[in-house]
């Protein structure tokens, strides 16, 4: 496993880490306490030392298991990002207020067994909370006070990233992936300048980019890529990185074929980290099995420029003109 500095956290975390949305199951599976366990067990064992959660995944139950994980082993140094407001009904700006976030940090608090959180991201608000300066500066007292040591953002557009950078946070989490470039041409670079930290989310595009799936592939009634293909419940970009799913697996085939790679999946991840602005990239992994495939991607060679190209090429035919204005 390789390291990196997480901007200004100074945090050297693992370039592969773990993103805790399917912690215990599949997405709508029922939670399994003791898969969670050997999942955030297998993930130490292989060097991650960051876990991504959310106040609301699992139910719930995915940051509390944390929690309990790390009470468990007090030797092992992981560092922890939560996000936190999507728990809010109706999820309005108007809820993104000092009250609220400091309900969200001291819950957040009490499920990570800890007396201060190492990162906290508000999770994907509404847009114009990004410019609202009572909400930063709330965050800054939290911060002072030693509650959060670190704050920033999960965003869903490039703008929202521009808006968050004009406050004091520390990270940005945003989707980036091979059917996501846009990140890397328009925001990359001020967050280095920055000197923000860059979370990769949803780098596999919901699974389009292991290229596992097929016109006949299901899934699960509660699963996302089920009931939010078009957005229904929250925003398109979050299921198949909003792209269409037939056009997502004719690209996946041909990224496939063009790469050489019977590891569509290592080469989606492995590419990633060709962008040196990026910290980390967290992976989700719902079973122990997931975690071994997924850090194999740091020991992959480099991209080759012609690789590089390639990748670009196929986005530009049949990803872009979708996609890249919408995010």
């Amino acid at each position: 496993m390789n390291y990196r500095t997480l901007g200004k956290t100074g945090y050297k975390v693992s370039e592969i880490s773990l993103g805790t949305w399917q912690l215990g199951s599949r997405w709508g599976d029922p939670f399994n306490e003791e898969v969670a366990m050997q999942t955030l067990e297998a993930a130490v064992a292989n060097g991650i030392n960051l876990f991504d959660t959310a106040d609301i995944y699992q139910g719930g139950l995915s940051e509390p298991a944390i929690g309990r994980f790390l009470k468990a082993n007090p030797d092992k140094e992981v560092f922890v990002v939560t996000k936190m407001g999507r728990d809010l009904n109706p999820h309005v700006a108007e809820g993104y207020n000092e009250k609220n976030l400091r309900g969200f940090v001291e819950r957040s608090l009490r499920n990570q067994q800890r007396d201060a959180l190492d990162l906290t991201l508000l999770h994907c608000p509404p847009t114009s909370v990004f410019s609202n300066k009572e909400v930063f500066a709330a965050l800054d007292r939290m911060k002072s006070e030693g509650m959060v040591r670190h704050y920033g953002v999960s965003i869903e557009k490039v703008e929202e990233g521009f808006a968050a950078l004009e406050h004091d946070i520390s990270a940005i989490e945003v989707i980036f992936n091979m059917f996501r470039i846009k990140p890397a041409e328009e925001l990359f670079a001020k967050c280095k300048e920055k000197n923000v930290g860059i979370i990769v989310r949803v780098p596999l595009a919901s699974g389009l980019l292991t290229g596992k799936y097929t016109m006949n592939t299901t899934f699960g009634p509660d699963d996302h890529r089920s009931y939010n293909r078009n957005g229904e419940v929250f925003d398109k970009g979050e299921t198949f990185s909003g792209v269409d799913y037939a056009t997502g697996l004719r690209t996946a085939q041909q990224l496939k074929d063009e790469l050489a790679t019977n590891d569509l999946a290592g080469a989606a991840l492995r590419w990633i980290l060709m962008f040196p602005e990026v910290g980390v990239i967290i992976p989700g992994a719902s079973r122990p099995e997931q975690i071994v495939e997924n850090v194999k991607a740091s020991e992959l060679p480099p991209f080759t420029p012609e690789q590089m190209a390639t990748v670009e090429r196929i986005y530009n035919s049949n990803i872009r003109a979708s996609v890249h204005h919408l995010w």
